[in-house]
Formats: C-alpha cells, structure tokens, sequence
C-alpha cells in the first residue's frame, strides 16, 4: 500500500475544504509525524484529530537519530521549520512514500533528497480518480480554497478544476 507521509499543511487545507473523509477513503496509508500532529494542528478541534486517527491517520514517532538529523537539517535549510524537517526525515526513511505539503520550499528539498513529493491539487486529483468524495464536495472545497486568502493553490489550477468538475 502506498504510505503518504503529510507535514501539517496538507491536513489543514483537507479541514478547509471539508476533504478528511475523502482523504482518509483514498487507498493509501496516510502518515504524521507525532511533534507535527500534536504542535502543529492546533486549528483542529479533538475530534476531528480523532476522526483522524479512527478513520486511519497513522502517527509515526521519529528516532533519536531522524530527530538529529532534523535538526541538522533546520541549521542547513533555515527556510523550513523544524516540523518541515521533521516530516522530511521520516519521508526520506520510508521507502517508496510520497511526501504530501503544501510548502514549495519543502517540496524543493525533497526532490534534492530524491523524495517525491506533491500537494494539494494531486490529492484533489485522487479524490475525483477515486470517486471517494461526491463531485458537489469537491466543488465546495475547491471554491473555499478560491476563497481562503490563506490557501496558496494556484487560482488558475483551481479553476481549471473546477470547469471540469462543473462540466461533469
């Protein structure tokens, strides 16, 4: 099974656009590292970091050594947080993940370190391929991203989807 190691980022868009049930239905293993799960999403209420880990979210706690490394990391590649790092280490130990952020920094290291890495628009991709979300769903969260000055997608990508899920 495919594992999807996400940074805070990714969740905190899926709570924008109401997408935890879509995500979580998707067939892959869906992966945070602990310090990310509990520092940084503190905009989630208990129960939805409980519907999280009920409907599959795994916490992985890091090594010693993969939190060294984070922190090497941080010194080197000022640009990222700590948490970024974290999520990048854990990306870089499990074979064959992708690393799903929303931060272009973070996915620019990563394909340095040869991990892949997308973001949101590639999962709102699978949600459709997938059918695990009605078409209304998508709609609705793509036009709350257009809408959200905090969400950094591309408008010219959510549009494009958003013709083609209209268009349906």
């Amino acid at each position: 099974m495919q594992i999807v190691i996400t940074d805070s980022s990714g969740l905190i868009d899926l709570k924008k656009g109401s997408l935890f049930r879509a995500m979580l239905e998707l067939p892959f293993e869906f992966v945070i590292p602990d310090l990310l799960f509990e520092d940084e999403l503190l905009s989630l209420t208990d129960e939805e970091k409980q519907f999280l880990l009920y409907g599959g979210l795994k916490i992985q706690t890091l090594s010693g050594a993969q939190v060294a490394l984070a922190y090497q990391y941080r010194k080197e590649f000022t640009r990222l947080s700590l948490h970024d790092n974290f999520a990048l280490v854990l990306a870089e130990d499990t074979e064959a993940c992708v690393l799903l952020t929303g931060d272009e920094n973070l996915k620019n290291l990563a394909r340095q370190k040869d991990v892949r890495s997308h973001g949101m628009l590639w999962l709102l991709d699978l949600i459709y391929e997938h059918e695990t979300a009605p078409l209304r769903v998508l709609i609705d969260a793509i036009n709350k991203y257009i809408e959200d000055p905090f969400v950094w997608l591309p408008d010219d990508e959510l549009q494009t989807r958003l013709e083609r899920y209209r268009n349906i």
